[in-house]
């Protein structure tokens, strides 16, 4: 069957239904985020047929886009678009990405933390991680209120829904083989490791009997975790100091590095499948070659 050739501005609106409305809900994201339709093309171009995602969208990763001629919308996972923004100039990184991005006709979608806290979203693939331990239970670190959860049911979501995720473990495990799985999921060769300090010598043998996970920067969230690892992309020198004070160990793999894996993989393959269930004209979602955690370890 032939597809009949689709406009620039449905791709957006279907794009939008598909990651706003059935994926990740607009409803379950931090108060404090910028989530959702951030820049809308006055012209969208013509026969786009193709999104783009990206975790960061940077210089180098909107060039990719952009050389793309049937790239019409961008799905930027953190908010290119996040504090006030008074002026926009091309003096500005930030405000030249959404104005170059404006003039080529292409819009920009972030779901960041609704791709977070909803059911199979990011938290939820970071934590499988550790199920081949034995995992009896996962729950959220902080659950959405009952009205909410409710709500979500009714939409078919089911599962663990709110901000991070705490895996309870049948047998206590040692922390160096969930180090090393840990480094087989996300296809590190190193990640950085503290312990209390009376298991420095030996920390490969620290017994883990729960695990608590948050993509990104994760301080925050896990502080209230009631788990004895805490497994995330970045944290501060003192939070590390104080979840170890407290018996935890820490499992850091840099910011974007506990995201990509998802956005690259489950999630790709699931806006595809999501966005062309409705039967129209077929569109195909690619991510970022380009797209590259910043820091790595020499």
């Amino acid at each position: 069957m032939k597809h009949a050739a689709i406009t620039s501005s449905r791709l957006l609106a279907r794009t939008y239904d598909a990651l706003f409305k059935q994926i990740a809900p607009i409803e379950i994201a931090e108060a404090w985020d910028n989530v959702g339709l951030l820049v809308e093309a006055p012209t969208p171009r013509p026969n786009a047929n193709r999104v783009f995602v990206t975790n960061d969208l940077t210089v180098e990763s909107l060039d990719e886009a952009l050389a793309d001629p049937l790239v019409g919308v961008i799905v930027a996972y953190h908010p290119p678009l996040f504090s006030a923004t008074k002026r926009l100039v091309l003096s500005n990184v930030k405000s030249a990405i959404v104005l170059r991005c404006a003039a080529a006709g292409v819009s920009i979608l972030s779901p960041h933390t609704a791709l977070d806290n909803c059911f199979d979203g990011i938290n939820d693939w970071l934590i499988s991680a550790v199920r081949m331990h034995g995992v009896k239970q996962v729950t959220a670190v902080s659950p959405f209120n009952a009205g909410l959860v409710q709500m979500l049911e009714k939409q078919g979501h089911n599962g663990a829904l709110g901000v991070g995720r705490i895996a309870r473990l049948a047998q206590p495990q040692q922390l160096g083989t969930i180090v090393q799985n840990i480094k087989d999921f996300t296809q590190l060769n190193n990640v950085r490791v503290a312990v209390p300090k009376a298991n420095h010598s030996d920390w490969k043998s620290f017994n883990v009997t729960s695990v608590a996970v948050c993509a990104g920067s994760g301080s925050s969230v896990l502080e209230a975790a009631n788990a004895n690892l805490l497994f995330t992309g970045e944290m501060s020198h003192h939070d590390v100091l104080a979840a170890n004070a407290r018996g935890c160990a820490v499992v850091l793999c840099e910011h974007s590095n506990t995201e990509r894996g998802f956005l690259t993989g489950p999630f790709l393959e699931k806006l595809k499948s999501v966005i062309n269930a409705d039967g129209e004209s077929a569109v195909s979602v690619i991510s970022s070659a380009a797209d590259k955690d910043p820091l790595f370890i020499v």
